[in-house]
This record gives C-alpha cells, structure tokens and sequence, in this order.
C-alpha cells in the first residue's frame, strides 16, 4: 500500500515544501497565494527560532527568507 503525506499538517507541508530540492515548487506555491500582491523570486531555508521576551508571549520559527521581485527580503 502507498503512503500518502498529508500536506495540511505542518509534517506534510514541510515534507513537501521546506527541501532544497523543492525550492521551486515552493516559490511557485507562494506566487499563487500572492497573486497580484507580490512576487517571490528567491527564498532562503533557515531555522531561527525568535524567542518570546515575556513569559506570556508565545515564540516563533521561520523556516523560510523570502526575496521579492523588488530585491527585498
């Protein structure tokens, strides 16, 4: 039986979009989101982890540096 990735979980999307190797298909994804709005021309694979500065705030990862088509990240 094949195994099939779920990509509304955030496993599944970063199995299919947040590989080097799928860079493409990614910029692509995040073009037709933005349709009309902006337009990515290059992204950057990272990890940095922004911790909360009070104990109340929550932390976030980005995964992904976007380039616009106007040169901004």
């Amino acid at each position: 039986m094949g195994k099939f990735i779920n990509p509304f979980t955030d496993f599944g999307f970063h199995r299919i979009f947040g590989q080097e190797v799928h860079k493409e298909l990614l910029i692509d994804f995040l073009n037709q989101l933005l349709e009309g709005e902006r337009h990515i021309s290059d992204i950057i694979f990272q990890n940095p982890i922004l911790q909360p500065e009070t104990i109340e705030d929550r932390g976030v990862i980005f995964d992904i540096h976007c380039k616009d088509d106007k040169g901004g990240w």
